[in-house]
């Protein structure tokens, strides 16, 4: 049974033709024994792949392809790695469904152009983070307002180089959510040091990603 409604398939299809420039690698890690919600996570990734020419899928055992896990710095699973014509250190961890499934095709979409809509503001900002800087962003399947921290997280890490963004499943990584005291979604969390609650501008996001810079 598909993941993806039919109805759902043919828009995504349409804004995949209208949007997709470079080639994208959707890189997704479970295990011999899955994960609760691993078997999904791979078969909603490889029917992506299925819906245009210029998204290729990839599944690799978290365990036995340790090495491969590595390389892409994942330390939990599902997780799913959204790689262009470079590694720009954009991450999903948990199934990408629910509001969610929105947050994954709009990071294979700016990953795929290799530049975002951000603004020159925004931008300027970016170019004075000269220190590593990793975003968390907390997220549930039912919230309608997290898509819009978690994508611009991830035009974040595209514009930049020194950034790199998570979004996380909070249901499915409880661990992290009681770590984090993650009451409310969109949770942020910035080089483990500066963290807000909301679907803040994007302007603001990075200011607070410079500002945890600064701090690391």
């Amino acid at each position: 049974m598909s993941l993806i409604p039919d109805d759902k398939k043919e828009a995504i299809k349409t804004e995949f033709k209208e949007k997709l420039q470079d080639p994208v690698k959707l890189v997704m890690f479970t295990q011999e024994i899955e994960c609760k919600f691993c078997s999904d996570t791979r078969q909603l990734v490889q029917e992506m792949a299925t819906l245009t020419d210029k998204i290729t899928a990839e599944v690799y055992d978290f365990v036995a392809d340790a090495d491969k896990a590595k390389q892409y710095g994942i330390d939990k699973i599902p997780a799913v790695a959204v790689i262009g014509k470079k590694d720009y250190g954009v991450r999903i961890y948990g199934i990408p469904y629910g509001y969610e499934l929105q947050t994954l095709i709009e990071a294979i979409t700016t990953v795929s152009q290799g530049k975002t809509d951000l603004t020159d503001k925004t931008k300027d900002i970016l170019v004075d983070i000269r220190a590593p800087v990793h975003i968390q962003v907390f997220v549930t399947l039912t919230c309608p307002h997290c898509p819009v921290a978690a994508a611009i997280a991830h035009k974040l890490a595209v514009e930049s180089d020194m950034i790199k963004a998570d979004v996380i499943d909070s249901t499915e990584f409880p661990q992290l959510a009681q770590k984090y005291n993650v009451i409310g979604v969109p949770k942020v969390i910035i080089n483990e040091k500066v963290e807000f609650v909301g679907a803040f501008n994007e302007d603001l996001f990075a200011e607070h990603a410079l500002l945890g810079a600064y701090q690391t």
